[in-house]
């Protein structure tokens, strides 16, 4: 593959995966963006959990394309994370493994039970206005 191919890849790689990132620590505080929230923890779930059972829990499928592509570019990195990749990037430092399997975990659950309880109060929200106001929930009424 031609050197541009693989930088754009690496480029692409990059502000993709650092999107699902930041969308899967912070997806759960905006109500509209709650639903696909679900849809990229579920995923992202099953990529470290159900692929984790062949390849080891934690295991990351944009991870180890984005290193194929690095590989391919020549570019060794030393870590075995994507967060500790990114920390590096950003700031110099590389974290301990541990330290950021736990943040990253704890990070993790914290996202799933925020948009849970809060697209469960939406729920309720929603079924008392449409109690108030039966019209609400009728197709063709207000939305």
């Amino acid at each position: 593959m031609p050197q541009w191919q693989l930088q754009l890849l690496n480029v692409g790689f990059l502000l993709f995966h650092s999107a699902l990132v930041l969308f899967n620590a912070t997806g759960w505080v905006w109500r509209r963006t709650r639903p696909w929230h679900r849809v990229t923890l579920a995923l992202t779930a099953a990529s470290w959990f159900v692929m984790g059972l062949w390849y080891g829990v934690g295991y990351c499928v944009c991870t180890e394309w984005h290193w194929s592509v690095r590989r391919a570019m020549g570019i060794e990195d030393p870590e075995t994370t994507y967060i500790q990749f990114l920390v590096r990037a950003l700031t110099g430092w590389r974290p301990a493994d541990e330290l950021v399997k736990q943040v990253t975990g704890a990070i993790f659950a914290a996202a799933i039970l925020l948009n849970g309880v809060l697209s469960l109060r939406d729920r309720r929200l929603r079924l008392a206005a449409e109690r108030q106001n039966p019209d609400l929930g009728r197709a063709g009424g207000p939305q």
